[in-house]
């Protein structure tokens, strides 16, 4: 929505495809085209294209080979820049180098960074062997309006639920000692990356990071939010591999993303005046909290049955179990 927004403000002719399930939040506009469809129906989706040619086309949503092979047939010989949003999880895990280049080798420990990987070395694969004008861009945590503000743990329908706790000034469960190093982006500070790399010949066959740059620990993440929701943080500190173990259905990206350094090196992109992150996490975090409250986003968290109250008390109760050495 946000790069919509940002060509639509630029004068550019934008054509959406999607399935239409979600809200759309842009506004009536006479350069705007909505297309209906889902691109899991790969022949309807590639007819979809027939005759048509487009500067650019941008892949919000490529999460499999299969999908990146359909938009190939579907889009050769269609458009001068195909724009595929990839992930840094193509290297997700312990990075080999801080902040963490393009150069990186692909090492993803989880498959969505692995699906994502596979469909980076088919595109530019298709470049090398046709010419199929692919630049790829890897954004990290993307956050704003239309979305929610992310805790690295608990369940993924819970955002409101965790700014209500903050609100309550209970205790937030944070997965290892809150020291990790984390960079979040607001969607329009990414939308900027994305409209940096439009038209530019240079782009082409390359991959750029586009990612937060205002780096922190997972600590200062929390004061901060808590400061911007109005709550206070009062963290519990329990270790990844024992969340994993005791609540996995609330522990998705933990090993794969959140325990890791995620702080990425933007100097490529902005070689081509990509202006960098200009939103700061305090002022990205208002305007998201701001769109949670108006949507009917936020929730009692008590919703969540009890689970984190009981596995405080019970992280708690353990550790005063464990035997003192003086």
């Amino acid at each position: 929505t946000a790069i919509v927004a940002k060509l639509l403000g630029c004068g550019a002719k934008v054509t959406c495809f999607n399935r239409g399930k979600s809200a759309n939040r842009l506004p009536e506009h006479p350069n705007l085209t909505i297309v209906t469809g889902d691109r899991q129906d790969r022949p309807a989706f590639e007819a979809a294209f027939e005759g048509q040619t487009f500067d650019a086309v941008i892949d919000m949503i490529s999460f499999h080979p299969d999908d990146a092979a359909s938009a190939i047939r579907a889009f050769s010989g269609k458009t001068r820049q195909f724009v595929h949003c990839s992930t840094v999880c193509v290297y997700s895990g312990p990075p080999q180098t801080i902040p963490t280049p393009e150069t990186e080798p692909y090492h993803s420990i989880g498959g969505y960074g692995k699906n994502k990987a596979a469909i980076e070395e088919l595109l530019l694969a298709e470049h090398a062997s046709s010419g199929f004008p692919v630049t790829i861009l890897r954004p990290s945590h993307s956050y704003g309006e239309g979305g929610n503000i992310l805790r690295p743990w608990g369940p993924w329908d819970g955002w409101g639920r965790f700014i209500d706790r903050l609100r309550k000034g209970k205790p937030v469960v944070v997965p290892g000692d809150g020291t990790g190093l984390w960079a979040s982006c607001h969607v329009e500070d990414v939308a900027e990356g994305f409209l940096a790399v439009l038209g530019k010949p240079e782009a082409l066959g390359q991959c750029y990071n586009i990612t937060g740059e205002e780096n922190m620990t997972w600590n200062s993440y929390h004061e901060i939010v808590a400061e911007v929701v109005g709550g206070t943080f009062h963290p519990v500190y329990i270790p990844t591999d024992v969340l994993c173990e005791v609540a996995p259905g609330w522990s998705g990206g933990l090993k794969e993303i959140f325990a890791y350094p995620s702080i990425f090196d933007n100097s490529k992109i902005k070689a081509l005046g990509y202006p960098g992150q200009t939103i700061s996490l305090r002022a990205g975090t208002a305007r998201t909290l701001a769109w949670m409250e108006a949507n009917g986003r936020m929730a009692d968290e008590s919703g969540d049955g009890g689970h984190e109250d009981r596995l405080v008390a019970a992280w708690r109760a353990g550790l005063h179990a464990l035997p003192r050495v003086e």
